[in-house]
């Protein structure tokens, strides 16, 4: 019986659906870990996570149990062992799994029991669920493997304590949002309290589509004290050293690495997912419309801390309505960035459509169909730019627009992906300030500010006509903001904000304006998830909806 353990925590960033790479970079973890006992890997680690309808496809559950037999068969050389986490089709039933593999073959495996069906979930339509499990034997230690949402609720962990487990291992593809470090934590603690074992808390790190994860891996000892702290959002291999006492398994103490505050942690989210989006989906870099305007500034600095400023491609589209001071900020922002600014102007194309179109919008007032218009030629534009050279167009609204339709299909929602999607406009701001403050620790762009403090302070506008302003027709963001979170983050009844003490009127119409802009936001680029609900795999409701709450 031995008395000491080793084992290894490889936070990674597995790509979905590259298999062979992915069994590569474990391969590489583990020479990284020799001497370990063991290396731990994240959720579905073979295959990365989340895989999605891909683990409907027999073939790609049968390469996963091919690169698993491979690894396995790595661990023949007496070195440390591995948990790696795959799809596993057992007859009928399919598992999402953690595999033990030791001596040159698979020594042991946890089926996922607790599968989350909620928000960014559905692994109920994939995967079967597992019995509840017993402790896997690593060399004389029985090791629990509650596999992520396992440990969200008590009866797994009860069950491998009561089984015999003498630590706990939990293997997770846990997406970042805002605050959940501290729920995760928590969970953690209680499980601990509950089991008296000492628990390993395994994340991954990276982007994918909507989703980033920010790793934070952590070890707690049965005492609750932390004994360790990974990095948010890094990659990191992290070997734990563990002793046998007359308490049970201790977990020597070890480095404590800081955690993104908010709104550091935001801005991170969007630049890793921004970074593996585009190049995992091997765009060369991206193109966007930068306007003068808080929105697109924010944008432009997240992709030149994602990508670098030799991959950021800007480009100014006035119109007759574009103020000098929109035009000057737009220059100094791409100044500030070190990126690539043209301008276009789209005054000829305007000018174009005008005339195609009189014939049937003679005797008509201008009104929003021109301003639309203004926003469509732009989306032609950089959609054009794109085609021709190959960067991927960015999107610049926020959560805010999107939510009361303040946005125009194949106008400004026109590109394949938006960095600011689940940022409300107050967010937007906040974070703003913060960059022009701080620079991120993986960012690769400037040191000092990344726009002008203007952008930051001017009332918002479209310019889409003379002198407008975006509280001409919306109320201050402020207020907009606490009402679509309470409608969208919160899922409360207009009624109930009323009796709050906000708007009656304001909050019916916002609610009319977030329910019929439901066919807007189904046809928007994808951008990554950093609150509670995002649109898209977090809330999907009808488009044609007759119900309201006031």
């Amino acid at each position: 019986m031995t008395n000491r353990l080793t084992i290894a925590l490889a936070q990674l960033n597995a790509r979905v659906g590259g298999l062979v790479a992915n069994a590569d970079a474990i391969l590489r973890a583990r020479e990284a870990a020799a001497g370990a006992d063991l290396l731990v890997t994240p959720e579905l680690s073979i295959v990365g996570y989340p895989p999605e309808d891909l683990v409907l496809k027999p073939a790609l559950v049968a390469a996963a149990r091919a690169q698993v037999q491979r690894l396995a068969a790595a661990t023949a050389d007496g070195g440390p062992a591995l948990l790696v986490g795959a799809p596993w089709a057992e007859g009928d039933a399919l598992y999402n799994a953690m595999l033990l593999l030791d001596g040159g073959r698979i020594a042991g495996i946890t089926r996922k029991h607790d599968l989350p069906n909620y928000g960014t979930f559905d692994e109920k339509r994939l995967f079967t669920p597992g019995p509840l499990p017993g402790p896997l034997n690593l060399r004389g230690v029985r090791i629990g493997v509650p596999v992520c949402e396992d440990m969200w609720w008590p009866d797994v962990c009860e069950c491998l304590a009561e089984t015999g487990a003498e630590l706990l291992i939990v293997p997770n593809g846990s997406p970042y949002e805002v605050g959940k470090d501290d729920r995760r934590l928590s969970l953690a603690v209680t499980r601990v309290t509950e089991t008296g074992l000492p628990l390993i808390y395994l994340n991954r790190v990276g982007g994918q589509d909507e989703l980033v994860f920010d790793g934070a891996s952590f070890v707690l000892n049965a005492t609750r004290q932390l004994a360790h702290q990974l990095p948010d959002w890094d990659e990191t291999i992290r070997l734990t050293h563990w002793t046998r006492t007359d308490a049970g398994w201790v977990c020597e103490a070890g480095a404590i690495s800081a955690q993104d505050d908010d709104p550091a942690d935001v801005y991170h989210a969007m630049l890793v997912a921004l970074r593996d989006y585009v190049n995992r989906n091997g765009f060369p870099g991206v193109v966007l419309g930068l306007s003068g305007g808080i929105d697109s500034a924010l944008s432009a600095a997240v992709a030149v801390d994602a990508l670098g400023a030799d991959r950021v491609w800007c480009v100014m589209l006035p119109s007759p309505f574009t103020s000098q001071d929109s035009l000057d900020d737009a220059a100094e922002c791409a100044r500030l960035l070190g990126c690539r600014l043209d301008t276009l102007r789209i005054e000829p194309a305007m000018t174009g459509f005008d005339a195609m179109l009189q014939p049937l919008f003679e005797g008509r007032a201008r009104d929003i169909a021109e301003e639309n218009i203004q926003s469509r030629i732009r989306g032609l534009a950089l959609m054009g730019i794109s085609n021709k050279f190959g960067p991927m167009l960015l999107t610049t609204g926020n959560k805010s627009e999107m939510s009361v339709g303040y946005a125009t299909i194949y106008g400004d929602m026109a590109g394949g992906y938006s960095v600011l999607k689940d940022l409300y406009k107050t967010t937007v701001f906040r974070v703003s300030e913060w960059r022009n403050a701080h620079k991120p620790r993986l960012g690769l762009g400037p040191d000092g500010p990344v726009m002008p403090t203007r952008v930051i302070t001017k009332p918002p506008t479209a310019e889409l006509r003379e002198n407008q302003k975006d509280e001409d027709s919306l109320p201050p963001y402020p207020l907009l903001d606490a009402i679509l979170f309470g409608l969208v983050e919160q899922e409360r009844s207009a009624a109930e904000l009323v009796a709050d003490g906000l708007d009656a009127e304001t909050v019916t119409r916002i609610e009319r304006l977030l329910y019929v802009a439901e066919y807007k936001r189904r046809q928007a680029p994808p951008g990554v998830k950093i609150g509670k609900r995002n649109f898209g795999r977090d809330r999907r409701y009808p488009i044609s909806n007759d119900f309201r709450t006031a």
